[in-house]
């Protein structure tokens, strides 16, 4: 009796391990990604793994198999990412101050650094009664959403250039069932309700502060990826909106009233001197990475 020939050995799984290292190494070598810190890659690759497999990167289990459809899928990001694609585009959403915020291509993905500038406003109003915040260029809303979730007795404004922002930041209200949080296009202050003159106790403003001649020397996950009025307000040293904030703002505060606004450190300097000129008591707060500075202006009263 012939002897039955034996069936060809399955491959094995990779791990959950095995392909966080792979993806690692392969976003490590990607020039389009900027790697301003170590273990970003890591990070990186987990997130992405973690979001083919359905579950959050706390729950990966490093010894675990990986089915053949879920590695595909995760290749498929890996790459996509490696091409500069940022993981939250990638993933369609980010979490902002315990909030899950939607993202689109076309908006400015939220940092979680803003999160330092959503706090400093919500510390500031506290201690008001009357609780009104505005936040300027606000995106995707994380900032003014973050302030609404937090003081549900504010009213809360995000404003915008683009209606595109303003759309996606109301669907972020809506599904955080915001209700104290209102977004209009604006340029700048214009699309405030007038009866918002000397009431509000907060502006807030993660500016687009790259001067215009930076812009071609960011990251390709940067430059490619958000748009150019989110980067660059067109001028020389990319205080072009914080200069008319610091002009405009002032009438519409409440005394004691503060404007706060985040930038790189390299431009704290030079916006506390744009509010002291402005009669503005200045304040300064770093943020935990090193990264971020909220440079807070405050009205007299």
């Amino acid at each position: 009796m012939q002897a039955r020939t034996p069936r060809a050995a399955r491959a094995v799984s990779p791990t959950v391990n095995q392909l966080i290292t792979d993806g690692r190494r392969r976003l490590r070598a990607s020039t389009a990604i900027d790697h301003w810190r170590g273990g970003i890659a890591r990070e990186d690759a987990e997130d992405l793994l973690a979001l083919a497999l359905g579950v959050r990167p706390e729950a990966l289990d490093p010894p675990a198999p990986v089915p053949a459809r879920v590695e595909r899928r995760f290749h498929d990001y890996v790459e996509r990412r490696a091409g500069g694609e940022p993981v939250a585009l990638i993933r369609g959403t980010v979490d902002f101050a315990g909030l899950t915020l939607a993202v689109r291509t076309g908006v400015f993905v939220p940092r979680g650094t803003s999160e330092l500038l959503a706090r400093a406003a919500v510390a500031a109003l506290r201690r008001r009664t009357v609780k009104v915040a505005v936040d300027v260029a606000c995106g995707a809303g994380p900032v003014a959403c973050a302030i609404a979730a937090a003081l549900p007795s504010a009213e809360v404004w995000g404003v915008d250039i683009d209606p595109g922002a303003v759309a996606l930041s109301r669907l972020n209200a809506r599904r955080n069932h915001l209700v104290n949080a209102r977004f209009r296009a604006s340029d700048l202050l214009a699309g405030l309700p007038r009866r918002l003159r000397g009431e509000v106790g907060a502006f807030t403003m993660h500016p687009p502060y790259v001067a215009r001649q930076d812009v071609r020397a960011l990251p390709k996950e940067i430059r490619g990826y958000e748009p150019r009025h989110t980067l660059t307000d067109g001028s020389p040293d990319g205080l072009g909106l914080v200069r008319a904030l610091v002009d405009e703002a002032p009438a519409w505060l409440r005394r004691g009233g503060v404007e706060l606004v985040e930038v790189a450190p390299f431009l704290s300097r030079s916006v506390q001197a744009l509010m002291r000129r402005a009669g503005l008591e200045v304040t300064v707060q770093a943020g935990p990475d090193a990264i971020t500075r909220v440079v807070g202006g405050r009205l007299r009263g």
